[in-house]
């Protein structure tokens, strides 16, 4: 991997192509993020054959802090942590990242969103590990380790429960639900979950809608049109969630990639929203017309 003549994270897109990434293997680092719902290793699935080079990173221990019933499933990591568990992946602060997964990006988006929010460039392969089409690598990959420096969250790029509630009263936010439309009606619920539902007021954006049929991102016209439906215009503030604030992050790579950029993430979610008594919540599907 060479070091020389770095991308920022201005050069770069929130989403590339195989071509790009064949193109520039020897000066990004590979991460594959396959994660599933169902309990499935990934680890497994990332040994069984990977995108040569490609490390594996885990959504539980790296991306995330320990589950907690007032932060949710999947709550952000600790700085510090993130920072020595990315350099104990042997991952540079300058390096570009491309992640990776086999579920239309759904989980490496966490990865990509955290790290460009951090001013680090980093970028989701646009079609996850479908669209190598290459040979693929067995076994582990380890990268020498390297020193991070501990970055604290930007602030103005996440939102509190308390935050989410005063938008949506006050009609300051739109608030996007990420989630498929049976998990926000309440009509399928995870185990996992203490109550079924949405956050009052928010709109249904159900993240696969980001893709097209062949599973690669929708162009930025087609995602404004998109999000344009449910009252999002360039300039206006959105807050994002999803079962856990994983998935929620592949809306927030398309709004970026849309132009939207005044854009948060509720990190806690649904899993921490429905697990608070003292929280409302709101049943039945997004109105006909509004997706």
């Amino acid at each position: 991997m060479s070091t020389d003549d770095p991308l920022t994270l201005a050069d770069l897109r929130p989403i590339v192509d195989a071509g790009w990434l064949r193109r520039s293997l020897d000066r990004v680092v590979v991460a594959d993020v396959r994660w599933y719902l169902d309990g499935r290793s990934g680890r497994e699935a990332y040994l069984a054959g990977h995108i040569p080079g490609a490390i594996w990173v885990d959504v539980d221990t790296v991306l995330s802090a320990p589950a907690d019933p007032r932060a949710g499933r999947h709550p952000l990591p600790d700085p510090a942590d993130f920072a020595r568990s990315l350099g104990g992946l042997g991952i540079p602060d300058t390096v570009t990242v491309v992640a990776y997964d086999d579920s239309g990006g759904a989980y490496a988006a966490r990865l990509v969103w955290l790290l460009r929010r951090l001013g680090r460039p980093a970028a989701l392969l646009d079609g996850g590990l479908a669209a190598w089409q290459g040979d693929l690598d067995t076994g582990q990959v380890t990268l020498p380790p390297v020193r991070r420096a501990s970055v604290e969250w930007p602030a103005d790029r996440l939102r509190t429960a308390d935050d989410v509630e005063r938008a949506v009263a006050d009609g300051t936010a739109v608030v996007l639900d990420a989630r498929a439309p049976e998990r926000y009606s309440g009509d399928s619920v995870l185990p996992t979950d203490v109550r079924s539902g949405h956050i009052p007021g928010a709109k249904n954006a159900p993240w696969p809608a980001n893709l097209t049929p062949d599973g690669t991102f929708a162009t930025p016209d087609r995602l404004r049109e998109r999000y344009g439906t449910l009252g999002i215009d360039p300039g206006a503030e959105v807050i994002v969630y999803c079962g856990s604030g994983v998935t929620a992050c592949h809306d927030l790579l398309a709004l970026e990639l849309a132009g939207i950029d005044n854009t948060a993430l509720y990190p806690g979610s649904w899993s921490a929203w429905s697990a608070d008594p003292a929280r409302s919540i709101a049943v039945g599907p997004l109105p006909a017309g509004a997706m």
